[in-house]
């Protein structure tokens, strides 16, 4: 992500918390599926991307690619 101009040094996966999801228009999912909380009222979007975990930034930079197309 610093490629890129993004610092992410403190961020980890979290599970969404209500106040979080309160206050958003949207929430993407990225692979949790049916574990996903749900939250009445709000618009879901189920991304199927590659799970990144372990994997060298070659294989990595695709999926990162792919989130921004989708986010902008």
């Amino acid at each position: 992500m610093r490629e890129v101009g993004i610092d992410i040094t403190d961020q980890t996966p979290k599970l969404l918390e209500y106040e979080a999801a309160e206050s958003s228009d949207v929430i993407v999912a990225m692979g949790c599926g049916d574990a996903c909380p749900v939250f009445p009222g709000k618009r879901y979007e189920d991304w199927k991307l590659e799970d990144p975990a372990g994997k060298g930034v070659e294989a990595v930079r695709p999926i990162r690619d792919e989130i921004r197309t989708r986010v902008e």
